[in-house]
């Protein structure tokens, strides 16, 4: 069954802000450090942000002080806010759960283009 639901990619002009949103299941999100990744076409898949069960968040360097990652445990949702988009953050964006050294699941995948 489907663990990980991704939503919110899209087309957006260099500077423009989007934000991606991540719905887990209540057993996965409560045991697991969330993260977001990206794969650029022709490019290996990088880590992009985590935020640990105690919020502890950690940043790819190209995204530091442009992208936020939050997670409500309300709505078991983890998000990725995305400001001052740049032309080189187009990529396919994953939502991931695991622990800090390994993937447990993946989302589906969402499209993020930036573009003018």
């Amino acid at each position: 069954q489907v663990q990980l639901v991704e939503s919110g990619g899209g087309l957006v002009q260099p500077g423009g802000s989007l934000r991606l949103s991540c719905a887990a299941s209540r057993s996965i999100f409560s045991m697991y450090v969330m993260g977001w990744y990206r794969q650029a076409p022709g490019k290996q898949r990088e880590l992009v942000a985590t935020v640990t069960l105690t919020l502890n968040t950690n940043y790819v360097d190209s995204v530091k002080g442009r992208f936020t990652i939050s997670r409500d445990s309300a709505k078991n949702t983890v998000y990725l806010q995305m400001n001052s988009l740049k032309p080189e953050d187009t990529a396919v964006y994953y939502c991931s759960a695991g622990t800090l050294g390994s993937v447990r699941y993946w989302g589906q995948g969402t499209q993020v283009t930036v573009s003018s």
